[in-house]
């Protein structure tokens, strides 16, 4: 009998192999990890994953064990790819006007399906590593986090690019082989908000992110961002 034990903060799930059918059994340990047992542990049955199962709890209420046969042990193969698919991000078939066209796009329509859904996707465009200042935006900022990224977006120097309604790209240039630059003009929403910001992306070469244009720097094209800025 062989077993496998996955742990998490609420409860582990143990794996065991039966040598003799050569099938999967499921075993549920609620252990009290800085929580209380769930109240619905202490009733007669517990429901998992659709299924109803026997329980019973052990002695001081601790933890509890649930066993069935008739709990997957695997998720279905299509679990996740709706989801997944709709993820608008980088992606190796893209060349760099149309990761910039996707980025554009995304700001364009910043509030859907939901708030901020534009910013999010630049976030998954950005080449900077999360644990180093960046020059993103121009000076130094530390963006490691989603909140601080999504703030300057809504500086004044960058709101215009939120729900924007007109752009018309001014230049294009490959710098080099895996550099390119592009200065875009952006008409905002509101009378008279008008903008021009320049995109430089980086393909990465090697590793698994071989072929992606990612975005290094995202800056106005002006003054930018001057004294300090709460983000």
């Amino acid at each position: 009998m062989a077993a496998l034990v996955v742990h998490s903060h609420v409860f582990c799930r143990q794996l065991q192999l039966n040598s003799a059918t050569g099938k999967l059994s499921t075993k549920l340990e609620f252990q009290r990890v800085g929580v209380s047992t769930p109240s619905w542990c202490q009733r007669q049955q517990a429901t998992f994953m659709g299924k109803r199962c026997n329980s019973r709890t052990r002695a001081g209420g601790k933890s509890l064990i649930v066993s069935s046969s008739d709990v997957p042990d695997f998720l279905p193969a299509t679990w996740g790819k709706n989801e997944k698919s709709s993820l608008l991000g980088p992606s190796s078939e893209f060349t760099a006007e149309e990761a910039v066209l996707q980025q554009l796009e995304a700001l364009s329509n910043n509030d859907e399906p939901y708030a901020d859904h534009g910013v999010e996707v630049m976030y998954r465009f950005a080449g900077f590593d999360p644990f180093q200042r960046s020059q993103y935006f121009g000076p130094f900022f530390d963006l490691g986090q989603f909140e601080r990224f999504r703030r300057i977006f809504h500086h004044s120097t960058y709101r215009v690019l939120l729900g924007h309604k007109e752009r018309r790209i001014l230049s294009s240039l490959h710098m080099s082989e895996h550099t390119f630059k592009q200065r875009v003009w952006i008409g905002g929403a509101r009378p008279g908000e008008e903008e021009v910001f320049e995109f430089t992306l980086v393909q990465r070469v090697g590793g698994s992110w071989d072929g992606y244009w990612l975005t290094d720097s995202l800056r106005h094209d002006g003054k930018g961002i001057q004294g300090g800025i709460a983000y």
